[in-house]
């Protein structure tokens, strides 16, 4: 299962040198496929025979069998389906967060966007505070006197949280889209 991931990974990375991440792990886990399924499947079928023996020697050998089996099937599934899905997921955070240091260090440049996404990102701060990081910490959360029942706090906490956290979220978008508007009429003036 390793060795598989090793060489999915570098196959990716190679491919990744002639066409976009994206299509290089597309190709190289088709270009994987069979190597992968069949080492495994070998090795399951080699072991078949001991799960049908009926044979003391057999019988302490059974579980150990068994694991062997379910595990290269967990395996086959991580290498082909969850390893490629990291490494897209890998190539996502680090564009994400090349943006955000861009963005930190656009600085006054960044204007009403970079102004919108610091007011939004601490107004999430205080709002899981208020919701969340209150129904941790005490019990309850910080506006609702009341000690809620604990069967399903966590979840009303959690689900006050989403639903403010979607409004504040609209309510930035709405007021950078107001600030570019108006910078670009200035601007054009």
């Amino acid at each position: 299962i390793i060795n598989d991931s090793i060489v999915l990974v570098s196959t990716v990375d190679e491919y990744g040198h002639n066409r976009g991440l994206r299509p290089a792990i597309v190709d190289a886990v088709c270009d994987r496929l069979r190597p992968v399924m069949l080492t495994t499947l070998t090795t399951v079928l080699g072991l078949a025979p001991l799960l049908y023996e009926g044979s003391a020697e057999a019988e302490f050998l059974k579980p150990t069998v068994i694991t062997l089996c379910y595990g290269l099937g967990f395996g086959v599934f991580m290498v082909l389906l969850v390893v490629p899905a990291l490494l897209a997921a890998g190539q996502d955070l680090s564009h994400s967060l090349r943006a955000g240091r861009r963005a930190l260090l656009a600085g006054r440049r960044g204007g009403p966007a970079f102004a919108a996404s610091a007011a939004l990102a601490l107004a999430l701060t205080g709002w899981f505070a208020l919701t969340l990081g209150a129904q941790m910490v005490s019990g309850q959360m910080a506006f609702i006197p009341v000690t809620l029942p604990e069967t399903g706090a966590a979840g009303l906490a959690f689900a006050v949280f989403a639903l403010g956290a979607g409004v504040l979220t609209v309510i930035a978008y709405v007021i950078a889209a107001l600030l570019r508007l108006t910078a670009g009429r200035h601007a054009a003036r």
